[in-house]
C-alpha cells in the first residue's frame, strides 16, 4: 500500500513539475515577445496564440515568431568587398531633374542601404509570361560570360524543365551559371532535377536550407527576389517565378502578372544583390562583373533598386512605400495579389484619400490562397469607408506587384503589399523616376481596371455573415501570416 502511494506522489511529483517546467517555458517565450519590442500588434496575436493555444502557440512561434532582425550573415571583410561592386555614388537632385518629393524618395533609400541612383537606363514592360519568357531565354542563348539568376520558385515543368536545359548548355559552353532558389518555395521539386543541372556544371543552391537543426532558425525567412543579370548587359526583375501557370494559366483562365527587362548602370545594383545573396548563403563573391560590360541599350529612365530582408533594422520597402504615398499629390495606384496592409501603410492610405487624392486598390476576387483572400477582403471596409476605391479583377490570378503614384513615380519587383513582404521575406523592387515609364505602366494599369469590378460600399455591406466571419478570423492572423 505504501509503494502504491509512493507511486503516486513520484508520479504527482513529475505532473507538477513538467507543468511548471511548461508554464515557466510559456512565460519566458511572452517576455520575449515583450522584450523584442515589435508592432504591437503582432506581439498582442502571438502573446494571445500562447495563452490560448500554449502547447500549438509555442511550435508556431518557434517556427515562425522569432526575429533574425539586424543579425549578421555576412562578414565585415565581405561586406566591404561587397560596396567594391557598387561603389558609394554622390546624388546630385538638381542635375537628377527629379521633383522634390522624388529627390526625398532616393535620399531615403540611400540613408536606409546605400542604394544609389542611376540614371540612363531603359526598361519594358511585360504583363504576360510568354514574351517575358521568350525573351529572356534569348539573351540567356547570347550569354558569353555569366549568367545569375534568382527565383523564389523554379517548378519542374515544361517551362522549368526548358530553362534547365538552356542553363546547362551556357554552363557546358563555358559560360558561369549561379542559380538561387528558395528552399521551402520548391519542396515539391524533386532533388533530381536540381542534381541534374549541378552535375553539368551549373552552380545551383537553395537558400536557407532547411532541416531539422535549422528549422526554427530559417523556416519562416523567405527569399522572394526574381531577379536576373545577363554579362551585366542586361537584366529582369518583377513578379514572375519560373513555372507553367505564368504562361497558361495553372488552376485558372488566366496568371497575370508583372516584370520588366532592364538595361543601364543600374545594372551594378542587380550584381550587388545577387552578389549578396550568393554569399549570405556561405559561397564566395563572384567576381564577374566588370565595369567594361556596358549595354547596347541606352535610355533616359532614372532607378533605384532598393532590397528589404528580416535581418535588416528598417523594413527597406515598407518605409519606401509609406514615404512614397506620403509624397502623394495626385494619384496613388496600387495593383498587388495579397492586401494586408501594416497598421501604418493602411492609415498613410486612408489619410491620401480623406486627402481627395485619388487612391485605388486592385486585387484579385479568386486567390491562390483562400486564407490570404480572406485576409485581405477584411480590410476592404476600412479602405471604403475612407475614399480608397478597390476593384476585383475578374478574369484570373492577379498576381501582379506595382505601384503608380503621380507621373513620374512607379515601383515594381516581388513584394507583395502585406506584412510577410514586409518584415519575413528578402523582397527587391526597382523604384523608377519617368513620366514615360509610368504613362505605359498607368495604360496597363487601366486596362486591368476595365477587366475588373469596383466593390461598392453597400453591396459589401451585403455579403453573407459566414464570409463576414471567415475573413475577421483571417484578419487575427493577417500579422503573423
Amino acid at each position: 500500500m505504501s509503494e502504491t502511494i509512493n507511486q503516486y506522489i513520484n508520479m504527482t511529483w513529475v505532473y507538477w513539475a513538467l507543468m511548471i517546467a511548461y508554464g515557466v517555458t510559456i512565460i519566458s517565450v511572452v517576455l520575449v515577445v515583450l522584450s523584442e519590442n515589435r508592432n504591437p500588434v503582432k506581439s498582442l496575436a502571438w502573446i494571445t496564440v500562447l495563452l490560448l493555444l500554449p502547447a500549438l502557440g509555442l511550435i508556431l512561434y518557434f517556427l515562425f515568431g522569432r526575429s533574425i532582425k539586424n543579425k549578421r550573415y555576412i562578414s565585415r571583410r565581405n561586406r566591404r568587398r561587397l560596396k567594391k561592386h557598387e561603389p558609394a555614388k554622390a546624388f546630385d537632385a538638381k542635375a537628377s531633374g527629379l521633383s522634390v518629393e522624388n529627390a526625398q524618395q532616393v535620399r531615403l533609400g540611400q540613408s536606409l542601404m546605400g542604394a544609389p541612383y542611376y540614371g540612363g537606363n531603359s526598361a519594358r514592360i511585360f504583363d504576360n509570361g510568354k514574351e517575358k519568357f521568350d525573351l529572356l531565354f534569348q539573351d540567356l542563348r547570347r550569354a558569353k560570360r555569366f549568367i545569375y539568376l534568382q527565383y523564389y520558385i523554379i517548378e519542374n515543368d515544361k517551362i522549368g524543365n526548358a530553362l534547365a536545359e538552356l542553363l546547362i548548355s551556357k554552363a557546358k559552353s563555358g559560360v558561369k551559371v549561379k542559380v538561387i532558389y528558395d528552399h521551402l518555395g520548391n519542396l515539391k521539386v524533386r532533388r533530381s532535377f536540381y542534381r541534374r543541372m549541378r552535375e553539368a556544371g551549373v552552380e545551383i543552391y537553395p537558400f536557407f536550407k532547411i532541416s531539422l537543426l535549422h528549422l526554427g532558425a530559417r523556416i519562416n525567412w523567405r527569399n522572394h527576389r526574381k531577379l536576373c543579370l545577363i554579362d551585366g548587359r542586361v537584366g529582369y526583375i518583377g513578379g514572375m517565378n519560373v513555372a507553367d501557370r505564368y504562361i497558361d494559366g495553372g488552376k485558372f483562365d488566366l496568371w497575370r502578372d508583372m516584370h520588366l527587362r532592364v538595361t543601364g548602370p543600374i545594372l551594378r545594383s542587380f550584381n550587388h544583390s545577387f552578389c549578396y545573396d550568393w554569399n549570405l548563403m556561405g559561397r564566395p563573391i563572384p567576381e564577374d562583373f566588370a565595369e567594361g560590360s556596358q549595354p547596347t541599350e541606352k535610355g533616359d529612365i532614372g532607378m533605384q533598386l532598393i532590397t528589404s530582408g528580416p535581418t535588416g533594422q528598417w523594413g527597406n520597402i515598407s518605409l519606401e512605400f509609406l514615404k512614397a504615398i506620403g509624397n502623394a499629390k495626385r494619384s496613388i495606384y496600387i495593383e498587388t495579389p495579397y492586401f494586408l496592409p501594416t497598421e501604418a501603410l493602411l492609415r498613410a492610405l486612408q489619410a491620401a484619400a480623406l486627402s481627395k487624392i485619388d487612391v485605388r486598390v486592385m486585387i484579385p476576387r479568386r486567390s491562390d490562397s483562400s486564407v490570404l483572400r480572406n485576409a485581405s477582403f477584411s480590410y476592404i471596409k476600412e479602405c471604403l469607408k475612407a475614399g480608397i476605391k478597390v476593384y476585383l479583377y475578374e478574369p484570373g490570378m492577379l498576381h501582379g506587384k506595382y505601384i503608380i503614384i503621380d507621373e513620374d513615380f512607379s515601383t515594381v519587383g516581388s513584394s507583395n503589399f502585406d506584412f510577410r513582404s514586409f518584415e519575413h521575406n528578402f523582397e527587391a523592387n526597382l523604384f523608377i523616376y519617368s513620366k514615360e515609364f509610368n504613362g505605359l505602366l498607368t495604360d496597363i494599369y487601366m486596362r486591368d481596371l476595365g477587366a475588373s469590378t469596383r466593390v461598392l460600399p453597400y453591396d459589401w455591406e451585403r455579403r453573407p455573415r459566414l464570409e463576414k466571419m471567415k475573413q475577421s478570423v483571417m484578419r487575427l492572423l493577417s500579422p503573423i501570416l
